[in-house]
Parts: structure tokens; C-alpha cells; sequence
């Protein structure tokens, strides 16, 4: 390995266990605990940064259990509101914007981002095209999404829905809906008489 490919080696493995470190952990949990919220570890993605700024925004009682991802990069935001609960390994994405409601569930695998990956230039590797994005993506107050569900880009899901274990919602689901399928669709209205 020269010494140009060890240095990106090296820039790469900071990048990527930024948050393992014990003093990046402490000041996670310190912002977390700030915000009434809190984690289990370990909790991924640009977290420390997107609290500090701002961009990040949780409401009191947010869980993140292990394995939750945030990534966003600068100036990408998200907000996650109180009581909401965010499963193993759930994975959230912001290009721009991504909204939580309130009391919202998660289940173990599901993923919510407003921006999909770029494959149209052949002269390029897919990994390097980027992302694009149909506009913020909405979750209302809430919802439950079981397990591997997908929310994708430019979706708004309203308040008080459930989507059955791994649906993709590539369209907005109304509010009070019972939605599943890939693509999902609404199952029927929840009733409340």
C-alpha cells in the first residue's frame, strides 16, 4: 500500500467510526440527553454533526435503538418529533428533508429517505452519479411502519397509519389508512366508531 492509499485508508476508517469514539459518543449522548431524547448504541451517520447544527432536530422521549442510521449531509435536515420510536437497524436519508411526526414506530429494517440513487449516466459507476430527489419526504403523526418498510422519496404518509412489513410507499397514503404491498396500497380505513 503506497503511503497516498494508507492516508485515504486511514481518512476513511475516522470517517466512518467517527462515532465510536469514546469522546464523539459521550457528546452524542450529552446532545441526545439535552433533548430528552436517547439512544442505544451504536447509532450511525452524520449525528453528532446534525445535532450541533441544528439540522437534526428530536423531540423529547425519541428512542433510537441499536444500529439506527442518520445520515445527511450538509445542508440536508430531519426531524423526528417526541415519542417516536426507531427500531434495529432502521435507516433514515436526507437529501433535503425528511419529517417524523409524533408517536411514531418503526419496526426492525425500515427505511425512510427523500432522495434515490442516480444511474443515468453510463459513463459513470452508479456509486458515483449521486442522488436526486422528488422533493421532502412526510411521516405523520402516529404511524406505524412494520418491519422493512420503505418510504421513498417525495412520499407524505398521514397521520395515524399503518404499513405492513415490507411495503414500499412510493405514492402518499391518507391519513387513517392501512396500507401494504410494493408498491403499497391502501388496504382500508381505520375506524375509530
Amino acid at each position: 500500500m503506497t503511503p497516498a492509499e494508507a492516508r485515504l485508508w486511514w481518512q476513511k476508517w475516522r470517517w466512518y467510526h467517527r462515532n465510536g469514539r469514546p469522546w464523539n459518543r459521550a457528546r452524542i449522548h450529552y446532545e441526545l440527553a439535552r433533548r430528552e431524547a436517547f439512544a442505544r448504541w451504536p447509532l450511525h451517520g452524520e449525528v453528532l454533526e446534525a445535532l450541533r447544527e441544528g439540522r437534526l432536530e428530536v423531540g423529547p422521549q425519541v428512542l433510537f435503538e441499536p444500529g439506527v442510521w442518520i445520515t445527511m449531509p450538509a445542508p440536508a435536515r430531519v426531524r423526528i418529533g417526541g415519542g417516536s420510536f426507531l427500531n434495529l437497524g432502521v435507516m433514515v436519508a436526507a437529501l433535503d428533508l425528511v419529517e417524523i411526526g409524533q408517536h411514531c414506530m418503526f419496526a426492525n429494517g425500515c427505511v425512510i429517505t427523500d432522495a434515490d440513487h442516480r444511474f443515468d449516466d453510463p459513463e459513470r459507476p452508479v456509486p458515483w452519479q449521486g442522488f436526486v430527489s422528488k422533493g421532502p419526504t412526510r411521516v405523520g403523526d402516529n404511524v406505524w411502519c412494520g418491519a422493512h418498510t420503505v418510504i421513498t422519496s417525495g412520499v407524505t404518509v398521514g397521520e395515524r397509519c399503518v404499513i405492513g412489513a415490507g411495503s414500499v410507499v412510493t405514492e402518499d397514503i391518507p391519513p387513517f389508512s392501512v396500507a401494504a404491498g410494493a408498491p403499497a396500497r391502501v388496504l382500508r380505513t381505520i375506524s375509530y366508531a
